[in-house]
């Protein structure tokens, strides 16, 4: 069976999405509605933006959605079984499977960056990359460190050995340092602007969901493996649900991926820019095959 995955946060580059832009009309002009909806010209951002300005969250969440619907579009023919996006990308994933139309899942996404961005300014926070752990050991350090105000939760369950750990700066660090005491190859603070997938997005989430909760939704033509429960899902209120609770919940992307495999999918195809999710899904299974529909 096939299946398409799109990217979260951190896959933009300079240039982002030129080579679709140009490829057809029909993408010409849904990319440059997303200007209109947005209230800015994002689209010259992606081309001619600098990486600075493309890491801002709410110019770096709309963008990366953008391409990967344009990037979808170009392979709208393709047999597909089953999606399923990291993060941001479960959003790129709803229009992958019918649930959102472009505009609606562009104004949620770009909500959602708003949402977080004010999250982020609330409490000082950061995320960090364990590498070479497993995920019970960090689980066990994350739960020991954590208190009410000096919060650390697992965040990413990116693959074996690689776990994503967010919250409150200083509990972060500290975790970091135990991690290394107890056998970590890395444990580093990634350059983002606070603490996504923990109790932190309250605030984000519930402001998300007044958003999610107004907006048309769709049957799905294909079940979405979605990152709260990891297993296939195919009912819109069911959907809504998990959509909110993914901004204080874990990815849970190893299970995800897992779980897509037990239910017949052998062929992954990343939708959007960069190969991230395919180096993690080979990392997860090695016997998979994977590809990318990006530029």
């Amino acid at each position: 069976m096939n299946s398409l995955v799109f990217p979260g946060q951190g896959s933009q580059f300079p240039g982002m999405g030129k080579e679709i832009y140009e490829s057809r009309a029909d993408i010409k002009e849904m990319m440059n509605s997303a200007n209109d909806i947005l209230g800015f010209n994002i689209i010259d951002i992606m081309f001619k933006g600098t990486e600075e300005q493309l890491k801002q969250t709410k110019v770096t969440q709309p963008a990366i959605f953008i391409y990967s619907i344009a990037s979808a579009k170009v392979n709208e023919n393709a047999r597909i079984e089953m999606v399923a996006g990291h993060s941001l990308g479960e959003f790129s994933a709803l229009v992958g499977n019918g649930v959102l139309s472009f505009d609606n899942g562009l104004k949620l996404v770009y909500e959602r960056a708003l949402a977080m961005q004010e999250a982020c300014e609330e409490n000082p926070s950061s995320m960090a990359a364990v590498i070479g752990l497993d995920d019970e050991t960090v689980e066990k350090v994350c739960q020991e460190i954590s208190s009410e105000n000096n919060i650390v939760v697992p965040a990413n369950y990116n693959c074996p050995g690689q776990l994503v750990i967010s919250g409150h700066t200083e509990a972060v660090k500290q975790a970091c340092e135990t991690l290394k005491e107890k056998g970590a190859k890395r444990a580093i603070l990634l350059p983002v602007s606070g603490a996504f997938h923990s109790p932190l997005m309250k605030s984000a989430e519930k402001r998300l969901e007044e958003v999610i909760l107004k907006t048309k939704f769709n049957t799905p033509s294909v079940p979405i493996y979605q990152n709260y429960t990891s297993k296939a899902v195919t009912n819109i209120e069911k959907i809504k649900e998990n959509l909110i609770k993914q901004l204080t919940s874990p990815v849970n992307w190893t299970k995800i991926i897992r779980n897509m495999i037990q239910d017949n999918c052998s062929v992954f195809t990343e939708t959007g820019p960069g190969k991230v999710l395919q180096g993690l899904i080979k990392k997860i299974d090695s016997s998979v095959e994977v590809s990318s529909l990006s530029n």
